[in-house]
């Protein structure tokens, strides 16, 4: 997956927050809220990335009845990578990167 164009300081933010989670699932409303990325860009970014390999999406249906399912994202080893080659802008948010 080769990428010719610079990642958005939001891109960023996104795979940080999901780096952060180690391996784990995240949801739309988590990584909006750890990326401080609002819901217009986050999920335009979350749909590129899935397709270019960098994630992985799927629905998860709730542990409460009555709620509706909710589309989660985790890391591709590619996209673990992408994430450690970019770390967000910034020294505290560099040097979290670095120790994860």
């Amino acid at each position: 997956m080769a990428r010719s164009r610079t990642l958005s300081n939001h891109a960023r933010n996104i795979l940080f927050a999901l780096l952060e989670a180690r391996g784990g699932w995240q949801h739309g409303y988590e990584l909006a809220r750890l990326a401080g990325v609002k819901s217009g860009t986050l999920y335009p970014l979350l749909i590129r990335l899935e397709e270019q390999g960098y994630l992985q999406a799927e629905w998860q249906q709730p542990l409460e009845g009555g709620r509706p399912p909710r589309h989660a994202y985790r890391l591709t080893a590619a996209g673990e990578q992408l994430a450690r080659d970019n770390p967000p802008h910034g020294a505290a948010a560099a040097a979290r990167a670095v120790a994860i």
